[in-house]
């Protein structure tokens, strides 16, 4: 507590923040947008349960994302978000179908470009907009457009990443903004949280942790590979290109990094996985599709219930916070 006396009031006020309270959920996670995994029903699950569960919108057309909000609207009165791909062409046209549902949509997270443009609308509606953010450049840049939090994510996280690790970068974005920090990348374990609270964040953004839930409704042979990921089953392919992703370190993978230090052009990459996490995540090809997840995979034992995974995470958090508590 005397380290928190030294900040600014304003700083003070955004450290002891929670959440789940700004929120309105039970606990301070948020599930991670993961595209074609990330459905209406996976987020009503998670809003169910306690948590703030995310529609991933990523290459739906503004029809598709409607039909998922009025979906998830009609299997839980808990409150949800949906994440918005910044690449996608239809964005401005997603924005007005999410605007239509402003009474229902408690927050939008933002990915894959800067929100800076979106983000006044999406206010105006009283919506909250929390861009996921890899370096503190852009976190000031979303945070003086008028950002409600960010979700700071590490580049231990699966599918698109940044370059730093989420104990370098979220205490140093934390520093660098008046606005509450979420914390994601690398992140499947009480101990995990517990760290994450430590650096500044108010709390986290899980994704790879999930995927092993039996509502989660991937390929069993998806599922499959987390149960048997070691700590070094991942890599990052798309450096080269400016697209770095982080999967599985399979046959595709291999061959995607063979082709990259071989200097193929980024279209020539784009045509080996072109489809590819479709593949992985429906046919359950996983040695030609592209399976994204997080360097956690390693910690990842067994199959459950989405409510066991989460209510595991936290009973975790609070004996860790309680052995921490005897050792000062």
């Amino acid at each position: 507590m005397l380290q928190l006396l030294q900040y600014p009031k304003i700083k003070q006020a955004v450290l002891e923040m929670k959440l789940n309270e700004l929120l309105g959920i039970k606990y301070p996670l948020i599930q991670g947008a993961m595209a074609n995994i990330a459905t209406a029903k996976f987020a009503a699950t998670i809003s169910k349960i306690g948590a703030l569960g995310i529609i991933a919108a990523g290459a739906m057309k503004p029809e598709e994302l409607e039909t998922a909000i009025i979906e998830c609207i009609n299997l839980t009165d808990r409150p949800f978000g949906v994440n918005l791909m910044l690449m996608n062409p239809y964005c401005e046209a997603m924005v007005d179908v999410i605007i239509k549902y402003q009474n229902n949509i408690k927050v939008v997270t933002t990915g894959a470009g800067n929100p800076v443009a979106l983000i006044p609308q999406l206010k105006e509606a009283g919506i909250l907009v929390a861009p996921v953010i890899p370096s503190v450049a852009l976190a000031k840049r979303v945070a003086k457009a008028g950002a409600d939090f960010l979700i700071v994510e590490g580049t231990e996280a699966g599918g698109h990443v940044g370059e730093l690790t989420t104990m370098a970068l979220v205490p140093q974005v934390v520093e660098a903004v008046d606005i509450p920090v979420v914390a994601a990348g690398g992140i499947a374990s009480g101990k995990q949280i517990i760290a994450a609270y430590a650096l500044g964040a108010i709390g986290v953004q899980v994704g790879t942790c999930l995927l092993v839930a039996d509502e989660c409704e991937i390929h069993q042979n998806y599922k499959d590979v987390l149960v048997r990921a070691k700590d070094t089953s991942t890599m990052v392919t798309g450096r080269a290109a400016g697209v770095p992703v982080r999967v599985y370190k399979n046959k595709m993978a291999r061959e995607y990094a063979n082709l990259e230090n071989a200097g193929k052009t980024r279209e020539e990459l784009e045509y080996l996985t072109l489809g590819a996490l479709r593949k992985a995540i429906f046919d359950g090809d996983v040695d030609n599709g592209s399976v994204m997840i997080g360097q956690v995979a390693g910690m990842i034992k067994e199959l459950k219930p989405a409510r066991q995974i989460i209510e595991e995470l936290f009973d975790e958090t609070k004996a860790e916070f309680h052995r921490l508590k005897e050792m000062f």
